[in-house]
């Protein structure tokens, strides 16, 4: 497998979050050092861990790096909407935008001893919900047996995110296909995966709505008469949209990772919990790319073989047919895993304070700095793969 594991130069620290998201650091790389092929977003799901994907997303827009295509599942989806829902000078402004909104202070969490606040803010996240996002679902308190139908079987309703979309969002941009805009999620009926792309339908706010309808917490969203949950509880990181793309194109992809795959071993329920939790929704994506990277190669070695099949034989329907199944494109995978942060846990993905916000935004501005300037897909490529992993460890740990 062809494989670059590379980590960024920062140092682990326990400063305080930054006050600002915009660090004066500036990274803009040289024509020779821009990424190749087409430029592809792949934003995973996670919650308020996403404000991740916002410092990703600024250090490449201030590196002059725009993607063509954005995919994204669940808070991914909507950080995918923001992007391709907006021209490019006004993007960063508009996923700032809906991070300030979701920023929830906890009411008195000055006065709170260090180790209560993080309790109390998710507590008030849990029985208030988030501003512009989420809030309690008064159906729900007749219990957990009452036949409320799929579109209110939950404990919070996200009509406040539909009309935070339709503020932030131009949907009528997206339906002109300028940048590509692919979102994942699941029938809840049928349990089939459906990606809902911007080249073959358009896509308005129940699309990215029901990329992110976590049950039980968020009610299903009916798109065509059918209803539609989150596409992480099927498959979080959904870098196979760009990979089983026909035509086939080369690309750069950054792929954004908000859950930890690998952890020390749990000893106790509560890190237990937390455990779970990174291995359910970090996905298959590791076991995807290594799949697709055999596959690619099979494609590049039908390329390498028809050269040697005598033109008089190539014009046939049939070898035609099998030549038509292999392919030159070269594919680099940049995948960007977001750091784990002091005194997290299990409860990370709803941790919407100002702190955990900025801290996570930081992380991702930094780390993708570090992934342009270290320029990982300038390199050799052998003839016969097609397909190359660049691993980007963070090594801050705490912000």
């Amino acid at each position: 497998m062809a494989r670059a594991v590379r980590k960024s130069a920062g140092k682990p620290t326990n400063q305080p979050a930054r006050k600002s998201r915009k660090p004066a650091l500036r990274v803009t790389p040289t024509s020779a050092a821009m990424p190749p092929g087409q430029i592809v977003l792949v934003l995973q799901g996670g919650g308020a861990l996403g404000a991740y994907q916002g410092g990703v997303y600024q250090a490449l827009h201030e590196a002059g790096i725009e993607p063509d295509w954005v995919i994204g599942t669940s808070i991914g989806a909507i950080n995918a909407a923001l992007i391709a829902g907006n021209p490019p000078a006004q993007r960063l402004a508009k996923l700032r935008d809906f991070w300030d909104g979701v920023e929830w202070d906890q009411p008195g969490g000055a006065a709170l001893p260090w180790w209560l606040t993080g309790p109390a803010s998710n507590l008030t996240t849990m029985t208030m919900g988030v501003p512009g996002f989420f809030e309690p679902n008064p159906k729900s308190w007749l219990g957990v047996r009452a036949a409320l139908g799929v579109e209110d079987a939950s404990y919070y309703r996200t009509e406040q995110l539909r009309t935070t979309l339709t503020r932030l969002v131009d949907f009528d941009l997206i339906k002109r296909n300028l940048t590509r805009l692919t979102v994942g999620a699941v029938n809840a009926r049928t349990g089939a995966m459906r990606y809902f792309d911007s080249r073959k339908e358009p896509l308005h706010e129940s699309h990215i709505m029901a990329s992110g309808a976590l049950p039980p917490a968020f009610p299903a969203i009916r798109i065509d008469g059918e209803p539609y949950w989150d596409g992480g509880i099927y498959s979080n990181t959904p870098v196979e949209a760009v990979l089983d793309d026909n035509p086939r194109r080369s690309s750069t992809v950054f792929s954004v990772h908000l859950w930890n795959p690998s952890g020390t071993e749990p000893q106790s329920i509560w890190e237990v919990l937390g455990r779970q939790k990174e291995i359910q929704y970090s996905s298959r994506a590791v076991s995807h790319v290594k799949r697709q990277q055999q596959i690619h190669r099979l494609r590049h070695v039908i390329s390498e073989m028809a050269k040697h099949v005598p033109l008089r034989d190539r014009a046939s329907a049939e070898v035609q047919e099998m030549i038509s199944w292999g392919c030159r494109t070269t594919i680099h995978i940049v995948r960007l895993l977001a750091p784990r942060l002091d005194g997290e846990d299990h409860t990370k993905d709803i941790d919407f304070t100002p702190a955990g916000i900025k801290a996570r935004w930081a992380a991702g501005y930094a780390d993708t700095q570090d992934a342009i300037a270290q320029k990982p897909w300038d390199c050799e490529v052998n003839p016969l793969e097609g397909l190359l992993l660049h691993e980007h460890e963070s090594t801050r740990s705490s912000m």
